[in-house]
C-alpha cells in the first residue's frame, strides 16, 4: 500500500512539475515532437526492461486506447483546449478525472468516491476556475476523458504485460503513430538546444519514469484510489511556479492544497491491497492469469 501511494504521488508530482518544461516546446510541431519524445522514452525503458513481453491480440486494443486517447490525443486536445479556454478552466475540468475514475472502477469504495470529490474541489480552488468560449468546454471535457482513458485502458493489460511492458509498448506505438501523422500534420523540424533539453527531460522523467511509477500505483491501489493522487499534479505545478518566482503563494492556494491533501487522505485511507489485485507480473514472464477487470471500451 505505502509503496503504491509513494509511486503514484511521485508520478503525479513529476507530471505537475513538468509544466514549465512543456512550455519550452510551445513553437515546436506537436506530433513529431511527441514521436521523438516517446521514441527516446521507449529506448530508456528497453534498457531497463532488457526483455520485452510480446502482447497478445487482446492486448492491442487497450494499448492503442492508451496511445490514441491518453497520450497523443490528450496532448493535442490539451493544446487545443487552451486556445478557447483559460488554463485555470481546463485545469478545473480535468480535476474531475479522479471522480470519473472512482465511479468507473469495478470495485469502487465510498471512501474513494468521497476522496475524489474533495480532491476535485481542491483542484477547482487551486485553478481559480477560469472562463471559456466557443468549443472550449467540449475540448476541456475531451481532455479530461483522455486523462481518464490513460489509466482505465491500462488496468487489465498491465497485469498481463507488467508495468514496464505496458509503458514500453505504449511509447513505441505512440512514437510510430506520431511519426506517421506528424509527417503530414506539422512536419519535421530540427530542435534547437532549448527544445532538445525539453524533449530529453520529458522523455526520461515525465514519460519513462512517471509512466512506470503511475502504472505501478494503479496496479497496487486500483484505478479509483490511485486516481485521487491526480490532484497532486496542480499542487506540484503550484510549488514549481512559486519556486521559480512566477506565482505567489496566496491564502486561496493554501486552502486548495489543504483540500487536495484531505481528499487524498480520505480516498487512500483503506490501506490494504485489494483482493482482486494479483501480485505484479514480472516483465520477463507476464502473468497468464486473466484480469479481474476487463479493459474498458470507453
Amino acid at each position: 500500500m505505502k509503496l503504491g501511494v509513494a509511486a503514484g504521488a511521485t508520478a503525479a508530482t513529476i507530471v505537475g512539475a513538468s509544466v514549465p518544461v512543456t512550455g519550452m516546446l510551445e513553437s515546436y510541431p506537436v506530433l513529431t515532437g511527441q514521436a521523438m519524445r516517446y521514441l527516446l522514452a521507449a529506448a530508456v525503458l528497453l534498457l531497463v526492461a532488457r526483455r520485452l513481453p510480446m502482447p497478445s491480440w487482446r492486448d492491442i486494443p487497450p494499448l492503442l486506447g492508451v496511445v490514441i486517447s491518453g497520450m497523443l490525443g490528450f496532448n493535442a486536445l490539451l493544446i487545443a483546449a487552451q486556445q478557447y479556454a483559460e488554463p485555470g478552466f481546463v485545469a478545473a475540468v480535468m480535476g474531475a478525472s479522479p471522480i470519473a475514475l472512482a465511479l468507473m472502477a469495478r470495485n469502487r469504495s465510498l471512501a474513494a468516491v468521497v476522496g475524489a470529490v474533495v480532491v476535485a474541489a481542491g483542484v477547482v480552488v487551486l485553478s481559480g476556475g477560469g472562463a471559456w468560449h466557443g468549443p472550449g468546454l467540449i475540448l476541456a471535457l475531451l481532455t479530461m476523458v483522455g486523462e481518464v482513458c490513460f489509466t482505465l485502458f491500462a488496468v487489465g493489460v498491465v497485469r498481463r504485460l507488467g508495468v514496464l511492458g505496458v509503458a514500453t509498448w505504449t511509447c513505441l506505438l505512440a512514437a510510430a503513430i506520431g511519426a506517421v501523422l506528424g509527417t503530414f500534420v506539422g512536419g519535421w523540424q530540427v530542435p534547437d538546444t532549448r527544445q532538445t533539453v525539453a524533449l530529453v527531460l520529458l522523455a526520461v522523467l515525465v514519460t519513462a519514469l512517471a509512466f512506470g511509477l503511475w502504472y505501478f500505483a494503479v496496479n497496487r491501489l486500483g484505478s479509483d484510489r490511485a486516481g485521487v493522487l491526480i490532484g497532486l499534479m496542480p499542487v506540484s505545478g503550484l510549488a514549481t511556479s512559486v519556486l521559480l518566482g512566477v506565482q505567489q503563494l496566496t491564502l486561496v492556494s493554501v486552502v486548495g492544497v489543504t483540500t487536495v491533501a484531505l481528499g487524498c487522505a480520505i480516498g487512500l485511507r483503506r490501506g490494504t491491497l485489494r483482493p482482486d489485485q494479483p501480485p505484479l507480473p514480472s516483465v520477463a514472464q507476464p502473468s497468464a492469469t486473466p484480469p479481474a477487470q476487463p479493459a474498458p471500451t470507453a
